[in-house]
């Protein structure tokens, strides 16, 4: 169950902060972009947020050009990536994040505030996962 919140954690973690796709775009400007010609004929009403705009697109979806389906799939690809490599931090900081953070809410950054304010007590393997994916 614990594990299940953590991987959690992240899965918001990553959709939140829109991990960064390819030069600098987050994954909502890499689809925005490449898929702008779609959105401004397709779903040009629709308000944006909660995922409306890719269920316009998934409606449309048979009439996507080429580059708005590889839009779709690089940031879907990068989404995975960024779940892959958060998921093996929460795996190794899980006991860090027991013995450190126990009160602390998750979201906008404050368990990694409490790990970087624990940071001479916390483990050398969660310091090591954080470096090797970048949040360090």
């Amino acid at each position: 169950m614990k594990y299940n919140k953590l991987l959690w954690i992240a899965i918001g973690a990553a959709l939140l902060f829109a991990i960064p796709a390819g030069a600098g775009q987050s994954l909502v400007e890499t689809v925005a972009n490449g898929c702008k010609t779609e959105i401004d004929t397709f779903c040009k009403d629709v308000t944006p947020g909660q995922g409306r705009v890719l269920a316009c697109l998934y409606a449309h979806s048979d009439k996507l050009s080429g580059k708005c389906e590889y839009a779709l799939y690089d940031a879907a690809a990068q989404l995975e990536r960024a779940v892959a490599a958060l998921t093996y931090v929460v795996n190794e900081c899980a006991d860090d994040l027991d013995k450190f953070c126990t009160g602390v809410a998750a979201g906008e950054g404050r368990l990694m505030d409490c790990l970087e304010k624990n940071d001479a007590k916390v483990s050398s393997r969660c310091k090591e996962a954080m470096k090797q994916v970048g949040l360090k």
